[in-house]
């Protein structure tokens, strides 16, 4: 039974003086599972030129290899030009591979096994076409703003289920072959601005949300930590010695950071930072090379110590030799630029991404059991986004437009669709199976959809809502959405609908959150379907759920609103102070005392299931803890789940801690596990959540620690962070 993960931290660097004065971190020796890496690596080292090093560290120039970044090879180590590429949920620019469900939809799984599937199955196809690193996961942006444009690559506005999902993915991956990069460190958390912006930061509120899905990234020991555009705390992310620090000198990182696509400013800045590799090496095709000849002249001149750069070679080459790239590895088979798609490498992959396009879907709402769909004589479908986009599933560049359904968001975390099926496909499919009419309108026209709606007895009507990277402009929106709205006039569209046909389902692919007042307010709408961000398998995945093959299982990974004032956070033009500290979200709304349309954690499904027999585990101490033992187990609570309704359904059980009055001020409840169980009608099942020391841990900022507080902790487990079927304490003196 799936549960909360439980790794071997990846232990903690000793420094001398010099060193930790610049380098920000030296992992000389290397150690757990990177030990044998860093003697191939030290060995690899001993034999290289100053030039070879800087080759191995400075990209070649945009659009100078086949990939969107690449490094010189050396012969003499026989190290190849390595191939860096996104994207998150599949290869980029690639013709033959699987476009995946985004991260936010595997976030909405919660389900740990899918996870883990899906980052196996990216990395198989990148190894395939002769990637080396590929560049996701996301844990940057985690969310705290919902109007944010790249929210959707990430798993969820939760740092512990954006972790958890982190290190399932990254290990999925590397098991494959490919080296893992855990994008955008740190702080960036919007589009707009975002090359000139400061994400100012507290240390608390560092450690307990943005730096814990990239820790818990560390501790699945990923090969790469991609620096962000932003500046952190009015220093650029790529060269701020500081954030850097916490990762190679507090949390142990024994991989390589990477710029963001010329997210570097200065040679010596980034260099004495801790930064190990420049990308793609100019700015975006402009031959100016911040390192290259620039950083071996500083190295000559002693404005960047040689052990500094020794140490960025041995990062590289160790992440190389961690996931054995050097046994074999394929040659890079495609091209970025030359229309070069590459050979077919999907393999069996469509049955994951249909899983998680399924599984990640949340019922919303359902009226008297208006779902699952029982053969309707006639059925209406309604909207632009209930079909593929007329002139082609990649008619527009990296999907910057919105045209028919939507299936990803726009950007580089996007890829190409071998195919889409969308939503019209395939229920027209399942209605020629039954015998139900089909009557359509495929535009976003209300005349045109009411129409069609008044010659049906149900009416399913699709609407979306788009986002995505600030290079592309989509319909007046620069990255981050203007709003939390509908788009296409969406909500008209609804009412047009729902005001002639008395059984309306209303479908919502979307990025992020919607206020839904609207919707809800009609009537006739007796069911809502968020179908999320679903990738190539959208339609199988939908009908699976519509038509109740599957019962829906998905769960919200952010919180719904009334209003979006209710958020408390949103993107800003300049400088952000981050006010709102610890609480986004649902901490926010559970501390403000305001109550959500639906919650984080909220999903219905066909069946029903009962909470029962809570039990806790002895306590740990309390006290101060060291980072070698903050994913030490605090022992297993468990519950009995058992499904008491009439089909087979999978529940996610959610464990929520709150922290004893002992404690600095924080959030009410904070997610700390879950567990998802499938379970037969009249089966019953125990959900599991083992505890890790540090989620029950605060950041003490006098003391530079995690501590586990004393006094009682609240212990909540529940169908969601508000629907709490179980209370216990757990009394740690």
């Amino acid at each position: 039974m799936w549960t909360t993960i439980f790794l071997a931290f990846a232990g903690t660097v000793t420094l001398s003086a010099a060193q930790s004065s610049t380098a920000s971190g030296t992992a000389l020796a290397g150690t757990g599972a990177w030990a044998s890496a860093y003697t191939k690596a030290n060995a690899a080292l001993a034999k290289l030129s100053n030039s070879e090093k800087v080759g191995i560290v400075t990209g070649i120039g945009w659009e100078k290899g086949p990939c969107v970044g690449n490094v010189a090879a050396v012969s003499s180590i026989n190290f190849p030009s390595l191939c860096l590429q996104d994207s998150p949920l599949g290869v980029r620019y690639a013709t033959g591979v699987t476009a995946f469900p985004a991260g936010i939809q595997a976030g909405a799984t919660w389900d740990i096994s899918l996870m883990n599937q899906r980052g196996a199955a990216l990395g198989a196809e990148s190894k395939a076409l002769g990637v080396n690193v590929q560049l996701g996961p996301v844990a940057g942006p985690l969310g705290k703003s919902p109007e944010a444009g790249r929210n959707w690559e990430g798993f969820g506005s939760d740092p512990y289920l954006s972790g958890i999902a982190m290190q399932q993915t990254i290990t999925g991956m590397q098991a494959s072959g490919v080296q893992a990069c855990a994008k955008h460190y740190i702080g960036n958390e919007q589009e707009l601005n975002r090359n000139t912006m400061s994400s100012n930061i507290d240390d608390r509120t560092m450690h307990e949300l943005y730096l814990w899905p990239f820790a818990d990234s560390i501790a699945a020991n990923v090969a790469s930590i991609m620096c962000s555009y932003n500046k952190l705390n009015e220093t650029y992310s790529c060269e701020n010695l500081q954030s850097i620090n916490l990762l190679k000198k507090e949390l142990g990182f024994q991989g390589f950071v990477l710029s963001d696509w010329a997210a570097q400013h200065t040679t010596t800045g980034s260099a004495n930072a801790g930064m190990d590799m420049a990308q793609p090496g100019d700015n975006f095709g402009d031959g100016n090379f911040l390192w290259g000849q620039n950083l071996l002249s500083a190295i000559s001149s002693g404005t960047v110590p040689q052990s500094r750069l020794d140490d960025m070679v041995r990062r590289v080459l160790a992440s190389w030799y961690l996931v054995g790239q050097d046994s074999g590895y394929p040659q890079v088979s495609f091209s970025s630029w030359n229309g070069n798609g590459g050979p077919n490498v999907q393999g069996t992959h469509k049955t994951v991404a249909r899983a998680i396009a399924r599984d990640g879907i949340v019922l919303l709402k359902n009226v008297n059991s208006s779902l699952p769909l029982k053969k309707p004589t006639s059925l209406a479908i309604i909207g632009q986004d209930s079909i593929v986009n007329p002139s082609g599933p990649n008619a527009c560049t990296d999907r910057g437009c919105d045209t028919g359904t939507l299936a990803e968001g726009w950007g580089s975390g996007t890829a190409q669709f071998p195919y889409l099926v969308a939503p019209y496909d395939a229920i027209s499919t399942q209605a020629a199976t039954d015998g139900t009419k089909i009557v359509t309108s495929n535009t976003d026209s209300t005349s045109a959809g009411a129409s069609a709606a008044s010659a049906a007895a149900t009416a399913i009507v699709f609407i979306n809502a788009d986002s995505g990277e600030g290079y592309i402009t989509v319909e007046g929106v620069a990255g981050d959405r203007n709003n939390l709205d509908p788009w296409h006039s969406g909500n008209q569209l609804v009412a047009a609908v729902a005001a002639v046909n008395k059984a309306t389902v209303v479908v919502i692919h979307s990025v992020g959150p919607l206020i839904l007042e609207s919707i809800l307010a009609q009537p006739n709408v007796v069911a809502v379907v968020w179908a999320g961000i679903p990738g190539q398998e959208s339609g199988n995945g939908l009908v699976d759920v519509l038509y109740g093959s599957t019962s829906p299982s998905g769960k919200l990974p952010y919180t719904i609103a009334k209003s979006a004032s209710d958020y408390g956070s949103e993107p800003v033009s300049g400088d952000d102070s981050y006010p709102e500290g610890l609480y986004i979200d649902y901490r926010h709304f559970d501390h403000a005392n305001i109550a959500p349309r639906y919650e984080f954690g909220f999903g219905l499904s066909y069946t029903n299931f009962t909470y029962s027999a809570l039990t806790l585990p002895s306590p740990p101490a309390s006290g101060s803890l060291t980072f070698s033992s903050l994913y030490e187990s605090a022992g297993t609570v468990t519950a009995t789940i058992k499904n008491t309704g009439g089909v087979t359904g999978a529940e996610v059980a959610q464990l929520y801690i709150g922290l004893p009055s002992s404690a600095p001020a924080s959030p009410p409840r904070q997610l700390r596990g879950f567990d998802k169980l499938s379970l037969t009608p009249g089966s019953s099942g125990t959900a599991s959540f083992t505890l890790r020391k540090k989620d029950l841990g605060y950041w003490n900022v006098a003391t530079q620690q995690w501590v586990i507080p004393k006094g009682a902790f609240s212990v909540y487990v529940g169908a969601s962070s508000r629907d709490l079927r179980l209370t216990g304490t757990l009394n740690v003196s």
